[in-house]
């Protein structure tokens, strides 16, 4: 836990006035200026359109300004006044698109017709909708249901998630892969063993009551910035906020709330972190267990010597199972192993369970830094073991709560999306649609990945996202791709997937979420559910990017008419005049959504069931189960070749998920540049590796096959020893397709066995500034007081 640049100066909050002009600035490169600043007074309020970016609730009583910097760049990037229209597939190939950067695809601007693939040009060129529509449907009705792949991206709307499952099994497949198959479908695997549930179990109400909260593989900094506004509050009235990164990340130290004027004009921010604890990439299993080692012992002593409790023994003994197997596991865990796994010493992980212990509410909440492990699922169970230990689940203030990453990416699963859907769902499905939906398991993710690379796909269909940009092993399943006989993509804007294609091809111009949506009973709202499963009504403000936009319930609707026609009583025409009767057809066969259409009324929404919050566990056991591994230590503990390190693709603070809004990242001051390796400073030295070194990455893998990815530039970072970082997309193709969590088939992103070398000064150069003002590069630590 050692700054590598001892002597930099402090590094201003996050937040305050640099969130301010980053986003003034977004707005008017997308030449918005005026109109975005009004377009962000109607968001994420009642009666206006759900944030596009994250997936952090809405609270009843918002305010002005219910927006932070990301969620307004993501607003700027789809309410742009720039346009991809036929004229720029006329002017360039695909393969000459293949030529730009990711960043240069998207910021082009919004597309504005349907495209069709012509291999004799190797164009998109514009196309009719009734004719793209025609031939998709003609397309499909002759395929194989099982050997169609129909995608979810998290930007889609309660609505359009559920037509679209409705869709994929009258078509009689359930191949859904998702994006939350790439991020947090470990929560939903491994969250049910523990306490029988697939999401969290808290509300802002919790929030508000807590008295001690673990940030566990989280940086909200960049991916839920809306959450440092009750990070600020929460250390503001003392509440010990203890976190859990390799990374320091500045968010996480100290913030500058902008709404806060006092702030604002001093420049002073609030300490976030009381405590921050630098673990090695991988060491959380062994972490969690120690602290709850330490709290366990606690209880001994206290027990022994006739004090009270520390332990809350009568939880334990009415609602939990297998407490006396882990507390004899974690009794057993010796010090010296517990300090070479986490990188952490004795002392730091009993502050944490100190605090842990005098708290008499705790929240635990995670992210991706969890998740996208091969033992995401173990180290999330000793997540909930600690939390187990003193009763914090089921009652205010306390509970856990894993922070999603998309706005919708945990409604779409609500919905339908899901490869293996539970028999009531299916009967309910089959009442209301008076059809028979298929049974067999179909495909996630990974698996459609693998069935891609076997030959076994006739057909992907993706509703939103970046699909062959996003996933594992790039470079191998892109090149598969072609052999594939249609691929359609449904879209606001172009993006390289587009560029990834099949024989036949098309893209169909997507309404985004900030725009109005006309259909024949009037203005539209559709519905989103929230990290903490609050489900609220959005409704679209602005003009649409074009005429020929059309919203993804319309589109799903009409590819429907045009491949499964006459299958069950659909009657699509009527559904996309009024969504209200999406969400009758909703309510009618998944629990939790009686009175759908009147609920969403209610400010921030309705909360959906979560029988765990009720103390009621709906596992195996019938109550909330205390899991473990024995001898499970760490991420790499059975990676055969060492040295190496454990390589973390992460996020840069002007980038969500693929879509990269700028190559800077202020937060840990790089500029002008995405291909960064971030490096502990002695690592460096043993890789005889110097600061402003091209390095080139090579995965450490036992399936044969050669991952290599260079020219990347060398930047001593602060970081444990053993740890390394750089950006995604742009190191997926080191990321073996099978190097994932074994229950989710989550890639193990967050965590991948890599040797690292000096590459000759002519390798491939970063990736280019956006501006040429930016010239030089500049890149540098993130040092923390």
């Amino acid at each position: 836990m050692v700054d590598a640049r001892k002597n930099a100066p402090e590094q201003p909050p996050a937040g305050g006035w640099g969130a301010l002009n980053a986003t003034e600035r977004q707005l008017a490169r997308q030449k918005v200026l005026v109109k975005g600043n009004r377009a962000l007074l109607n968001m994420n309020k009642p009666g206006g359109f759900d944030c596009p970016s994250c997936a952090w609730p809405d609270p009843k009583k918002p305010h002005t300004a219910e927006y932070c910097e990301n969620g307004a760049k993501a607003v700027a990037w789809e309410a742009t006044a720039k346009r991809t229209g036929p004229d720029v597939f006329a002017a360039h190939s695909v393969t000459e698109l293949r030529g730009w950067s990711d960043h240069e695809l998207e910021d082009h601007g919004r597309l504005t017709h349907p495209l069709r693939y012509n291999a004799d040009t190797d164009r998109y060129e514009a196309v009719d909708w009734r004719t793209a529509i025609s031939e998709i449907g003609e397309h499909v009705r002759g395929l194989d249901p099982t050997r169609v792949e129909l995608y979810t991206s998290g930007r889609t709307s309660n609505e359009a998630a559920f037509l679209w499952q409705t869709y994929g099994r009258l078509l009689g497949t359930n191949n859904f892969p998702d994006c939350s198959d790439m991020c947090h479908a470990t929560t939903t695997m491994a969250l049910p063993e523990s306490i029988g549930v697939r999401k969290g179990t808290v509300t802002l109400d919790d929030w508000d009551a807590c008295d001690a909260l673990f940030i566990i593989g989280q940086n909200p900094g960049t991916n839920s910035p809306r959450m440092l506004g009750y990070l600020h509050d929460m250390a503001k009235r003392g509440v010990p906020i203890l976190t859990f990164n390799p990374f320091k990340e500045r968010a996480l130290v100290k913030f500058t709330d902008p709404q806060s004027p006092v702030e604002m004009l001093t420049g002073r921010g609030q300490t976030i972190s009381s405590n921050y604890f630098q673990l090695r990439t991988g060491g959380d299993i062994v972490a969690m267990q120690a602290i709850a080692k330490l709290v366990i012992e606690a209880e001994d002593a206290a027990r022994a010597a006739g004090e009270a409790r520390i332990l809350d023994v009568d939880f334990i003994a009415e609602h939990t199972h297998g407490f006396d197997a882990f507390a004899d596991y974690v009794r057993g865990l010796d010090w010296p192993t517990i300090e070479r796994f986490t990188a952490l010493t004795r002392d730091h992980l009993q502050q944490a369970a100190d605090v842990y212990m005098k708290a008499e509410r705790v929240i635990a909440c995670w992210g991706m830094g969890i998740t996208q492990h091969r033992r995401g699922g173990d180290a999330m169970q000793q997540i909930i073991n600690l939390l187990l230990l003193r009763g914090n689940m089921g009652r205010l203030g306390a509970g856990a709560c894993p922070i999603r990453g998309h706005s919708n990416v945990q409604g779409d699963r609500t919905v339908g999306i899901n490869k293996t859907p539970a028999e009531p769902f299916l009967k309910r499905m089959d009442e209301a649609f008076h059809f028979t939906a298929p049974r067999a398991w179909g495909h996630d993710t990974a698996e459609c990945c693998e069935a891609i690379l076997r030959g076994d796909v006739d057909a992907f269909l993706a509703m939103g996202g970046n699909f062959f940009r996003a996933i594992p092993d790039t470079d191998r399943i892109g090149a598969a791709v072609p052999s594939i006989g249609l691929t359609v993509y449904v879209a606001t804007k172009l993006n390289r997937s587009h560029l990834t294609h099949g024989r036949q091809s098309y893209i169909l111009p997507a309404l985004g979420r900030t725009e109005t949506d006309m259909q024949a009973g009037g203005q539209q709202t559709v519905t989103v559910e929230d990290s903490f499963a609050m489900v609220h009504g959005s409704t679209g403000q602005l003009t649409p990017a074009s005429p020929l936009c059309r919203s993804e319930p319309w589109i799903i609707a009409e590819l429907a008419k045009a491949s499964v026609a006459g299958r069950g009583a659909v009657d699509w025409d009527a559904m996309i005049a009024d969504y209200g009767l999406i969400r009758d057809k909703i309510a009618q066969v998944i629990p939790g959504f009686e009175d759908y259409n009147a609920r969403i009324q209610e400010p921030g929404g309705f909360h959906l069931p979560i029988p765990a919050r009720e103390r009621v566990w709906e596992t195996d056991t019938g109550k909330a189960n205390f899991l473990f591994v024995p001898g499970m230590m760490d991420e790499d503990d059975d990676v055969p070749e060492a040295p190496h390190l454990q390589l973390m693709t992460i996020r840069s603070h002007d980038q969500f998920n693929t879509t990269i809004y700028s190559y800077n990242d202020r937060y840990r001051g790089v500029s002008g540049q995405r291909m960064v390796a971030f490096l502990n400073q002695d690592d460096m030295v043993d890789l005889g590796v110097t600061e402003g070194d091209w390095v080139q990455f090579e995965t450490v893998a036992v399936d044969g096959i050669e991952r290599r990815v260079a020219g990347f530039k060398a930047v001593a970072y602060d970081l444990p020893r053993g740890c390394c970082a750089a950006y995604y997309p742009e190191t997926n193709a080191l990321l073996p397709l099978d190097h994932r969590d074994k229950r989710s088939n989550t890639p193990a992103a967050k965590s991948v066995p890599v040797r690292i070398t000096r590459v000759d000064p002519g390798a491939p150069a970063s990736s280019e500034p956006e501006v040429a003002e930016q010239r030089p590069s500049a890149v540098g630590p993130v040092p923390v007081a």
